[in-house]
């Protein structure tokens, strides 16, 4: 497994790392990304790499929105539609066209973690939402938002990650996203939408998509290329009201240099238009249901049976429930002695709460460390587990 200054990959020698969210190397479609590269440098020569449209290259924007329909049953309108150099440059861009230093941004939790960030870079003050195992409350969404707006607070949108959610796992069932998006019409609340892990279902779709429910807004969605096919692509798309779309693609930062990541989007559309995203996908959800299987039983193996963890149906994470008492950020240290290492709870939520999870990555490791990671992490916790009781 590669790591050095070529990748953001750190791997230390003798711990095993669940914290990474990261595809194995062997998961990343090398061949067929340069079998397109070569396709779209030899069919469009010039144009792929020239300056793009701000709005992102035709082929691809005609080939994302025939794969929504065939997906979904009806492509959105070319007006709704953008690329993007990613879901985080996407946030950010958000971010500076809907909200301003001070205003509140609700956020499920827990939450991802990397998006939390964005949100403090650009001056947001986070408020955050609860959910469970069918993910974000509506009724806990409604009372808070009308709480800050009685204060005279400006609330800028709510953020989550609906399908397969990062970290817990959750996915909001149908009822709550159709409550959801009438909130948001009724309030003229706008939700982004984080869809990363839509398409990396193991047993079952998940429900439409929010925007599927509400076309043209008050929901924005956000996808990625970078969980179904390749993190370094840095490659994305938007969906959202014509005139969102057409306050983004207006911004002087598209204005000066055109389309962002234009190569790369004329490859991926190259890719597509030869059936790779197809092929790719159903190996790629084959080799990560393999890791869930292999994590799920080590886990039932070798953690005590005080530990609990949510049902994983798609994504990349295992949310792991500790026994009464126990801080997974205080553990991670003797966690780390003992040769492996997780995401402690807490970093996915705003303020306190979490103390008590852990996050869990399989797409990364082999299933080999994925059951001896398991081992070591049960060991540690089960010796923990035995001094707490001696108290």
């Amino acid at each position: 497994m590669q790591t050095g200054l070529d990748t953001q990959l750190v791997l230390r020698p003798g711990i095993i790392e669940f914290g990474w969210g990261h595809p194995h190397p062997s998961a990343l479609p090398t061949a067929a990304v340069a079998a397109a590269a070569a396709s779209a440098l030899t069919n469009h020569g010039a144009d792929a790499l020239a300056y793009g449209p701000e709005q992102g290259p035709g082929r691809l924007l005609a080939q994302i929105r025939a794969r929504l329909g065939r997906i979904e049953g009806m492509p959105p309108p070319l007006a709704q539609l953008m690329v993007t150099g990613g879901t985080s440059q996407a946030l950010d861009m958000l971010c500076g066209q809907l909200s301003q230093p001070g205003d509140v941004a609700l956020v499920e939790a827990p939450t991802y973690h990397l998006a939390l960030r964005i949100f403090r870079d650009r001056g947001l003050r986070l408020v955050a939402i609860p959910g469970n195992g069918q993910g974000l409350r509506v009724d806990a969404a409604e009372a808070v938002l009308r709480m800050l707006r009685a204060r005279g607070e400006r609330v800028a949108f709510l953020y989550l990650v609906p399908s397969f959610g990062n970290p817990s796992g959750a996915t909001l069932a149908a009822d709550r996203r159709s409550a959801l998006v009438a909130l948001a019409q009724r309030e003229g609340l706008t939700v982004l939408e984080d869809d990363a892990y839509g398409e990396l279902w193991y047993d079952a779709p998940p429900p439409p998509s929010l925007y599927h429910l509400a076309p043209g807004g008050p929901v924005v969605r956000l996808g990625s290329y970078a969980k179904v096919l390749a993190p370094g692509l840095r490659l994305g798309w938007m969906l959202a009201a014509p005139e969102l779309v057409a306050r983004c693609t207006g911004s002087g930062l598209l204005d000066s240099g055109g389309g962002v990541n234009h190569f790369t989007a004329m490859v991926v559309a190259s890719l597509i238009e030869q059936g790779g995203l197809d092929a790719h996908l159903e190996a790629l959800r084959a080799g990560l249901r393999a890791r869930r299987d292999a994590l799920l039983a080590a886990l039932a193996r070798y953690l005590p049976n005080t530990c609990t963890w949510n049902p994983v149906l798609g994504g990349y994470f295992v949310w792991v429930r500790l026994p009464q008492g126990f801080d997974a950020e205080a553990l991670l240290p003797v966690a780390e002695q003992a040769g492996v290492a997780y995401l402690p709870g807490q970093r996915f939520f705003v303020g306190t709460g979490g103390q008590q999870y852990l996050r869990l990555s399989f797409s990364l490791l082999p299933i080999d460390q994925l059951e001896e990671g398991a081992r070591r992490l049960g060991g540690l916790l089960k010796k923990a587990q035995e001094r707490y009781s001696q108290r």
